[in-house]
């Protein structure tokens, strides 16, 4: 009989996959949302005779092709894991969810393909046939993101298959693809990283006007990606919203960690921040009857607390867990404001607002869009625990029972710590070189006819 794993090698199991995941996601939201932010520039380009915008699609375009290949060898050991740190879980529902990591494999591969084609063409296709070759890669990103995130759907809402004990011996494909998760889920996630990839990007021009670099050109890298994220934003909050909501009613106890809520009850009070206690939230700022309101839109409405299920099927470090969703809520929120900032000053004088805290506000923008997101992945996967498939198989129950998992651990942080360092040396160094000698590639067919962006208003 084999023994069950020790707690330590559960932590790092459970350790490495967190860390991965949440580095990978990053440069997965860059590869699902940057390629529309270039074929946004390309477009205006080719329609308003924009050498600008031109100028941008075609760096941006290069900067993809970076992100894509870091993010190819971050994604390969993420789907190796999976078999080697989990193999229980592989084993017996490899056969239920393994369809939608081969859909996602094809939009990959396609995807690589249409980069490549993409950035080849500047040189070699029409302009409008160059334009067309680039939307492959925003529908291969969403397609890919559909499939990946509709694996940790059906995790949440497992459904599709029988028995739930022992072997799987019956596999419904479209159950399982479109779970009952995924209306929320996968949109929830689209949007994370198209406001990721704005933001980001957007932050990274606005840091070079601060620095003094108030071309036209600057202005238009941090508008195009600024007004798509900014338009994401209050999406996001509604769809954030409805997640909510859905989670409350079909994994209550998830909801329960979440909002620190020790006993069912009607009239619950929403707790923004605090110390989660068995007796209840210490410190914070609460709103009687505000978190019933938000379920049900009632204060009479019932909200399940974590008193209805044992300990051990309660998710763990209810205090995390609830920072991570205030957290994720209170940036959004933050986000909606900065977009109305910017509509306001587009409306007055077609635009951005002049100022400098408004660049400072955007600059560190990019920064808390990644804390936003890598919150609600922690809200999603601590608050599923103590289950890998919910209410089916417990995390415990899944992870190998091989030993050494901390030293893969230690060369994962190691692999990952030089990959992010070779991927920002490689941008600064693209960027510093874009700068101080223009676009050297400048003999495309149509494209900009020089390296030295424009100073005019836009």
């Amino acid at each position: 009989m084999t023994a069950l794993p020790l707690a330590a090698d559960l932590g790092a199991a459970r350790s490495q996959m967190a860390f991965t995941l949440g580095f990978h996601i990053v440069l997965a939201s860059l590869g699902v949302a940057f390629p529309a932010m270039m074929l946004i520039a390309n477009y205006r380009g080719l329609k308003r005779d924009d050498a600008d915008a031109l100028l941008l699609a075609k760096r941006w375009s290069k900067a993809v092709a970076v992100t894509f290949a870091v993010g190819a060898v971050t994604g390969t050991v993420l789907s190796f894991e999976f078999g080697l740190l989990w193999p229980e879980f592989t084993g017996r529902f490899g056969k239920v969810f393994g369809v939608l990591f081969a859909i996602e494999g094809i939009f990959f591969f396609l995807e690589a393909i249409f980069v490549a084609i993409y950035i080849f063409g500047w040189k070699r296709l029409s302009p409008w046939a160059h334009f067309w070759s680039g939307v492959p890669l925003v529908i291969c990103g969403i397609g890919g993101a559909f499939s990946v995130v509709a694996v940790n759907s059906w995790m949440n809402q497992p459904q599709g298959f029988s028995p739930t004990t022992g072997n799987v011996t019956s596999v419904q494909p479209l159950k399982v693809i479109f779970n009952d998760a995924v209306p929320y889920e996968v949109p929830h996630m689209i949007l994370a990283a198209y406001l990721v990839t704005g933001f980001l990007v957007a932050s990274i021009y606005a840091v070079g006007m601060l620095r003094g670099r108030r071309d036209r050109y600057h202005r238009l890298g941090l508008l195009i990606p600024l007004t798509v994220a900014c338009i994401a934003a209050p999406i996001q909050f509604f769809v954030g919203d409805t997640a909510a909501r859905a989670i409350a009613h079909n994994q209550p106890i998830k909801f329960a960690g979440m909002e620190c809520v020790q006993q069912t009850s009607t009239d619950v009070t929403e707790y923004i921040y605090g110390r989660c206690t068995s007796d209840g939230v210490k410190g914070g700022i609460g709103i009687p009857g505000f978190d019933s309101f938000l379920v049900g839109f009632s204060t009479d409405t019932q909200v399940t607390g974590l008193d209805s299920v044992p300990p051990d099927d309660r998710p763990p470090a209810n205090t995390m867990l609830h920072w991570a969703f205030d957290t994720m809520v209170g940036i959004c929120t933050m986000m909606i404001a900065l977009g109305f900032w910017l509509g306001l000053a587009w409306l007055r004088r077609r635009d951005i607002p002049r100022t400098t805290w408004f660049l400072r506000a955007v600059a560190i923008s990019g920064v808390a869009a990644i804390v936003a997101m890598e919150c609600g992945w922690i809200v999603t996967e601590v608050g599923r625990q103590p289950w890998v498939v919910y209410n089916v198989m417990r995390t415990k129950d899944a992870v190998t029972d091989s030993s050494g998992i901390w030293v893969t651990l230690t060369l994962i942080l190691l692999l990952y710590a030089l990959l992010g360092i070779a991927l920002v040396v490689v941008l600064r160094n693209m960027s510093r070189r874009w700068r101080e000698e223009g676009d050297t590639d400048s003999d495309v067919p149509y494209g900009p006819s020089g390296g030295v962006p424009s100073e005019v208003t836009p």
